[in-house]
């Protein structure tokens, strides 16, 4: 695979999509960015859909249908098809395309978001997918034991035996070392190719006079926000003057309410659900850190969104997060959710520290954009269609 310029475009993605034939392209994801629950997956796909729209392919994003949006319509140049439930979008998503339904193309992307599609079962042509993350424990989390167990049997024993000799993708390298380790892929079949970061998030205004502290992210069990919340209200104890805002929205928010209700902290953890982009812009640059807790992560995209905001963070040392933050230089690693407080506590009392790694967030988020997202997907994709020769 060619390496990629060092700073792709918009003509860079049109070059290497025209060098390998790739006109039409589809993707099948689970949940569409319009979805109530959508997260970090989404967003990465609609990035990386648009800005191959603007190079000139034409792009069609099936997934499961979302309350109160239209089957078929258009989303910044690319069609999304969002039909079937959220179980039944894997066979007749696999059916429609088997048939043809979504029209001809000449390559195809699955995100395997927990259970797969199993497109080389009926994909004959150039393909790659994308599985940020092994979700390990998630599967206990999110599912009753007997569910959970056949989760974790097809995603680490079943289902990877069909993709050996498909082209992964994932977001960092130390989830690569889980798809080589835990599933078996060999090394030469995984690409790393982190996501970026959108413009917007960039310094601006004045940090709060007084200790804030942001966590942004779906409210599920595997972000464990219940373990934050009491790490905030430890360190509340010994820093009268925090203030603390949980950011998302998800089936836990009830849950959370109670949790903070009962620890009295209605007065200054605010739980305000989803933001709109500038309100959140603006509370990651006035904030002093972002914190995470979470058991499993690709990535950790609001880490970068953060740090390109000029805030650093202070979260667990799980695979994604070992990547998004440079350790020393642009936040934190914890090993434990109950080891939050002690290190923002550190982060806090020390300027000096706040601003050697506010200045080092700042360098490392300028790492990381959409284009070269976008361009990095291609290229394995390209790879492949280049592999299999001309088609007609």
């Amino acid at each position: 695979m060619a390496a990629a310029p060092a700073a792709p475009g918009v003509g860079d993605l049109r070059d290497l999509a025209a060098g390998a034939a790739l006109h039409r392209v589809n993707i099948l994801a689970w949940r569409d960015l319009a979805d109530p629950e959508a997260g970090g997956s989404e967003l990465h796909a609609s990035n990386i859909a648009r800005l191959w729209a603007e190079a000139g392919i034409e792009v069609t994003m099936r997934t499961s249908f979302s309350a109160g949006m239209p089957q078929v319509g258009w989303r910044d140049g690319y069609r999304v098809i969002r039909k079937a439930g959220r179980y039944m979008v894997f066979p007749r998503a696999a059916f429609s395309e088997t048939m043809g339904w979504h029209g001809k193309r000449d390559g195809l992307v699955e995100i395997w978001n927990g259970m797969p599609f199993f497109s080389p079962l009926w994909v004959r042509g150039p393909r790659c997918v994308f599985l940020h993350h092994v979700h390990k424990q998630m599967w206990q989390m999110a599912l009753p034991p007997r569910l959970a167990m056949a989760g974790d049997t097809l995603e680490r024993r079943i289902a990877p035996k069909f993709y050996r000799q498909t082209p992964m993708i994932t977001l960092s390298e130390s989830s690569k070392a889980e798809l080589v380790d835990e599933l078996g892929f060999a090394a030469d079949r995984v690409a790393v190719v982190p996501p970026g970061i959108d413009p917007v998030f960039r310094p601006g205004g004045a940090k709060s006079p007084t200790p804030v502290v942001v966590a942004v992210g779906r409210l599920v069990p595997v972000k464990r926000f219940d373990l934050l919340i009491d790490a905030l209200v430890d360190l509340k104890s010994r820093v009268p003057a925090l203030e603390a805002v949980i950011v998302g929205e998800g089936y836990e928010n009830d849950a959370l309410h109670e949790l903070r209700n009962k620890a009295g902290a209605e007065d200054w953890l605010a739980l305000p659900g989803r933001l709109p982009e500038p309100d959140l812009v603006a509370l990651y640059q006035r904030a002093w850190v972002l914190t995470s807790a979470s058991a499993r992560e690709g990535w950790g995209m609001t880490i970068t969104e953060a740090a390109a905001c000029g805030t650093p963070a202070v979260v667990t040392r799980i695979p994604g997060h070992v990547d998004a933050v440079a350790e020393g230089e642009s936040g934190l690693l914890v090993d434990a959710p109950a080891d939050l407080a002690d290190a923002i506590g550190s982060l806090i009392a020390d300027p000096d520290l706040r601003a050697r790694l506010s200045a080092g967030a700042q360098a490392n988020a300028r790492r990381y954009t959409w284009e070269a997202t976008a361009y990095g997907t291609l290229a394995v994709l390209a790879a492949d269609a280049r592999r299999r020769g001309p088609r007609p």
